[in-house]
């Protein structure tokens, strides 16, 4: 996968899409659309499509292994667990979707109606959409360059008919790349909350999670915070705590002091959360009172209260 140029001038620039950094680079007529080109008409049409969608959250990832889809996963669970409260997860790792397996989804199939692609339901207020959903077999590969996956980015987010949601998590591939481009730029118009990005404490976590911090305010993407995966091991007989990835820079909590972005919190290590992705049920369920579970609803509880302090006055969901 291509990723965006270290020297790439940043979509509100007068050379984005012009510079000469930009040359080759798949989503240069996106960023030239804010300098002067004519824009994707896509951009108004998923502008309009998202006025039924409350509150947008972008998961991110410096470095694939770290957790983030099971964050991704977890936090949709989380949040669906007020049944009043409807969730929309969006799986655009288009070359390693694991949504629908974490989910329990797989095999599932997206079906066509009269308003678009039907989201397959885990719950009645919890849809989810993936490329695995397309795939004849979980073990197909994806071997597609960047502009056709922005164009299945543009039609899942253009074309599937998601209905009234309070919360579209939206779960990306590791990196700065063109998947990230590609939900940022269209989604811009329609009003991010924000971004949460996962990290492990290990440094060679974290120089990865610095970069992703710069990508975001390079895209102005505003940062929710970030989760510390892995932070700790807490054994389940004596509850005694260790270091399974000591933490040698500080850990993201130094990190999130130097960078001035909010630490959400830390979820520890626990074997069963791996176990209950492999069987797609919830570890919600799996370990209710758990150490790893209070620390999953704490930070979707800050998540929550973030989200609710950007929402913009006046910005109430309205039918699509």
């Amino acid at each position: 996968m291509e990723e965006v140029p270290h020297d790439c001038p940043g979509t509100g620039s007068a050379q984005a899409g012009r510079g000469a950094s930009c040359q080759g680079c798949p989503n240069q007529r996106l960023c030239a659309s804010g300098a002067g080109a004519a824009p994707d008409p896509a951009i108004e049409e998923i502008k309009e499509k998202m006025k039924s969608v409350k509150h947008k959250i972008l998961v991110l990832s410096g470095k694939g292994g770290v957790g983030k889809s099971t964050f991704s996963a977890h936090l949709a669970h989380g949040l669906a667990a007020d049944e009043n409260t409807q969730v929309a997860l969006l799986d655009i790792d288009i070359c390693g979707p694991s949504i629908p397996k974490i989910m329990g989804l797989e095999g599932e199939q997206v079906h066509q109606s009269g308003s678009g692609w039907s989201p397959v339901f885990l719950e009645d207020n919890l849809g989810v959409m993936s490329v695995g959903f397309l795939l004849s077999s979980p073990d197909d590969a994806v071997i597609w360059r960047g502009p056709k996956k922005n164009g299945m980015i543009k039609q899942f987010l253009r074309d599937v008919d998601w209905g009234e949601v309070d919360y579209l998590i939206v779960d990306t591939p590791p990196g700065t790349s063109d998947e990230h481009l590609s939900a940022v730029q269209y989604l811009a118009a329609a009003h991010i909350d924000g971004a949460v990005i996962i990290t492990t404490p290990q440094e060679v976590s974290l120089q990865d999670v610095r970069k992703e911090i710069s990508f975001c305010r390079k895209v102005k993407l505003p940062v929710l915070g970030v989760v510390e995966n892995m932070s700790s091991f807490v054994c389940p007989r004596c509850q005694k705590e260790s270091q399974i990835f000591p933490p040698t820079t500080g850990g993201a909590e130094v990190m999130c002091q130097d960078l001035q972005v909010p630490l959400l919190g830390r979820v520890p290590l626990d074997p069963r959360i791996g176990k209950s992705c492999d069987k797609g049920q919830s570890f919600f369920v799996e370990a209710p009172d758990s150490p790893a579970a209070l620390a999953y609803r704490s930070i979707i509880q800050r998540i929550q209260d973030f989200c609710s302090l950007r929402q913009p006055k006046g910005e109430d969901r309205v039918s699509a």
